[in-house]
């Protein structure tokens, strides 16, 4: 047992009020046959049994006796002298017994308290002999089975309790388990999500800004000497900048994206290819080869972002001509190329991304390959031009459906 006894709970209240009851109780059976009996030291009887009534009432109130063992063996040997007193001048007293082996085995160490139960057994036994001036086996089977009743039902109760305690420890760390399990997912899906959205954000925002940018400029250059072609860059530089407004729109109502609304991906790549060579100097024609099958909406949104975001670095960096645009259906696989016949560079030395100048483009393609299972690779030289390609399987892994329905 715990050096303190087990803090009490409804049912174990319940069973110390029911013990204090039997204890009352039969201590009032002893006074009151003993003036009814007419039975000789009537008076020390009475006595005895309201001395061992109060001594024993003095442990619920003492705080003591459950806070110290010491404390409750006190109070327990002051209740067995005043109980053996009892027992001394009436037999009826041989039944307190029973109560007292329930709190000797609660309030004492277990050896202890078994030692206890078998020293107030034999007392018993030996009182009630006293008093029948004689001995025999069915004296002792009263107390002694009694006694055994107590420690069968102590310990059966102590190891309840232990068990209960255990699966209580257990709920416990399941459930703190549980809610760190929930932060970690939270803290996850957060930073999945904003990944998300700084991808989106610089296939879509980004190089819209940044294709408004360039009509701009153009318009400044031309409008001294061709106001005509001035207006013509400003309004293109406004549809840039609705499709913006757009895709800003989609972000808060958490959408599919405009181009991909009521028409397939092959048409979005086609419009797209439309708007670039109307926008900038630069031809970019579009290419499907092999049988259209339906895709997913991670598919598409993912094939179309590379797309965009291709062709945006073609007009800033490439300084090309002509930009040539092919989705491919390759069975279980879905592939986009594009090819540009720009200055090229060398894919070794690419600098580092930055938030002032950028440098994002790649990467965050290349995350969209790799969160559907798919990869993206890269062929340039400088001057020989630029060759971009993006494969995905038809069945991403599951782990990045979440980013199919944002």
């Amino acid at each position: 047992m715990n050096s303190a006894a087990p803090a009490l709970t409804p049912t174990t209240r319940a069973l110390a009020w029911c013990l204090h009851l039997l204890v009352i109780g039969l201590l009032s059976l002893a006074a009151v046959r003993a003036v009814t009996g007419e039975r000789p030291h009537a008076g020390w009887i009475i006595a005895a049994s309201v001395l061992c009534g109060l001594t024993y009432a003095a442990g619920p109130v003492l705080p003591g006796v459950r806070r110290s063992r010491r404390a409750a063996a006190l109070w327990l040997a002051a209740v067995g002298a005043c109980w053996t007193v009892l027992l001394a001048l009436s037999a009826d007293g041989v039944w307190v017994a029973f109560p007292l082996y329930f709190l000797q085995l609660h309030l004492l160490p277990r050896r202890a308290g078994v030692a206890a139960v078998v020293a107030t057994a034999v007392v018993a036994i030996a009182g009630f002999a006293v008093h029948q001036d004689s001995f025999s086996a069915a004296m002792a089977i009263g107390p002694a089975l009694g006694a055994a009743v107590a420690v069968a039902v102590v310990w059966g109760y102590q190891a309840l309790y232990r068990e209960s305690e255990h699966r209580r420890r257990l709920i416990e760390e399941l459930t703190a388990t549980r809610a760190d399990l929930a932060a970690a997912q939270h803290t996850a899906g957060v930073l999945a999500e904003r990944d998300r959205l700084a991808r989106e954000i610089h296939d879509t925002l980004a190089q819209g800004l940044s294709s408004i940018q360039l009509l701009l400029r153009a318009a400044e250059r031309a409008l001294p000497q061709a106001p005509q072609n001035a207006a013509r860059y400003v309004d293109q530089a406004r549809q840039a900048a609705a499709d913006n407004l757009a895709e800003a729109r989609r972000f808060v109502a958490a959408l599919t994206p405009p181009t991909l609304e009521g028409t397939t991906l092959a048409d979005a790549l086609e419009r797209l290819c439309t708007t670039t060579s109307a926008r900038h100097r630069i031809t970019a024609r579009f290419h499907l080869t092999g049988d259209p099958v339906p895709l997913t909406t991670a598919h598409e949104v993912a094939l179309l972002r590379i797309a965009q975001s291709a062709l945006a670095n073609t007009v800033r960096h490439a300084g090309a001509t002509t930009a040539e645009v092919t989705l491919s259906y390759l069975g279980d696989h879905v592939a986009l190329d594009i090819v540009d016949d720009g200055h090229g560079f060398d894919p070794t030395l690419l600098p580092a991304s930055d938030p002032e100048t950028g440098g994002f483009g790649l990467a965050v393609m290349r995350a969209r390959t790799q969160a559907l299972g798919g990869t993206l690779t890269i062929e340039s030289a400088p001057g020989r031009g630029t060759a971009l390609a993006a494969r995905l399987p038809l069945t991403p892994p599951s782990a990045t459906e979440p980013e199919a329905h944002p």
